[in-house]
């Protein structure tokens, strides 16, 4: 009798569990919210745009873009740390949002406790460029010019605590440099000042900056990422200038809710890698300097803590402060 009743009260307990399991393999049902944590327009959004466009053909659910700028990318990123963890939200968010702000400012959420990271999705390189008048032709031209004359040259960011003005420093510190920061409240203004040499140096996105390099406006000196950039092969890198330890690149990946379940994860990430193989969404991407990539959860969360670690040291060394 004991026996019978063990047995029917697993029955149970196996169709207890059956549903919930059967739910999560049947996500989604309804439409995805996709976090955007910056303005339409920019990199971050066609990106997510143009991977929600896929995934939504495999997965046979509309992904809504949602548009939530704030403090460099936090503002929407925690919109997601705190949603309910059912995979309905997630976001494109950034290196700024998940492993630099976390050196610079009192966080609402912790990266990879508070969230899942599902993949690395794409790396922008940074490209270092001069103007065309500038005496330096390459890295250790620069190098050369800006210690001959220590405290004077200055280099233009998108903004205080930015990547740009973080691989400066990287640079400056590495190169064992004297240079001064002027920090402007986006691209487009860093830009223009460095087109007329208001500024001297600038780091940005390749994308960015690659229509003022080929038309020959911009001198480009050196690309941030460990191998050429497909939009630049004739650039070199830092490393191939004897600057291994510059590498410096924006990236983008995708993250959900911290709890959401494993099947759940497994079938986003899948629908990840399969709109990054897509030949369209190469093509889409590929003006945008994207470096596709399509990690795994555990290698995207093990890329999120080096790269935290990385740029709360370069914090650190300069001294670099939200004002």
């Amino acid at each position: 009798m004991k026996r019978a009743y063990r047995a029917a009260a697993f029955a149970g307990l196996a169709a207890f569990a059956l549903p919930a399991t059967a739910q999560q393999t049947a996500w989604p049902e309804r439409s995805v919210r996709f976090i955007v944590p910056f303005p339409a327009g920019g990199p971050t959004d066609i990106i997510a745009r143009v991977m929600g466009q896929k995934m939504s053909e495999r997965l046979g659910q509309s992904f809504v873009v949602d548009n939530r700028g704030g403090a460099g990318g936090v503002t929407g990123t925690d919109a997601v740390a705190k949603s309910a963890p059912d995979g309905y939200t997630m976001a494109l968010t950034s290196a700024g949002a998940l492993a630099i702000s976390p050196a610079l400012q009192r966080m609402p959420y912790q990266p990879v406790k508070d969230l899942k990271p599902v993949s690395l999705v794409a790396k922008v390189p940074e490209l270092l460029v001069v103007p065309p008048d500038s005496p330096a032709k390459d890295v250790a031209g620069l190098v050369a010019l800006a210690k001959s004359k220590p405290g004077v040259l200055n280099y233009a960011s998108t903004g205080l605590g930015s990547m740009p003005q973080l691989a400066a420093e990287l640079l400056k510190s590495t190169a064992g440099l004297a240079i001064v920061h002027v920090p402007y409240t986006g691209a487009a203004p860093a830009v223009n000042d460095l087109l007329v040499s208001r500024t001297d140096l600038m780091f940005a996105d390749i994308p960015v900056l690659l229509p003022h390099v080929e038309a020959g406006k911009l001198r480009a000196l050196a690309v941030g990422s460990a191998q050429r950039a497909p939009s630049l092969p004739n650039v070199p890198t830092f490393a191939e200038q004897g600057l291994r330890q510059v590498e410096a690149e924006n990236w983008y990946g995708i993250v959900v809710a911290g709890t959401t379940p494993a099947p759940i994860v497994a079938k986003l990430h899948a629908a990840i890698v399969e709109a990054l193989n897509s030949p369209d969404v190469k093509d889409k991407l590929a003006p945008q300097g994207a470096v596709l990539v399509g990690s795994t959860p555990e290698e995207f969360t093990a890329y999120i803590l080096a790269e935290t670690a990385k740029w709360a040291e370069v914090v650190k060394v300069s001294g670099v402060k939200l004002e």
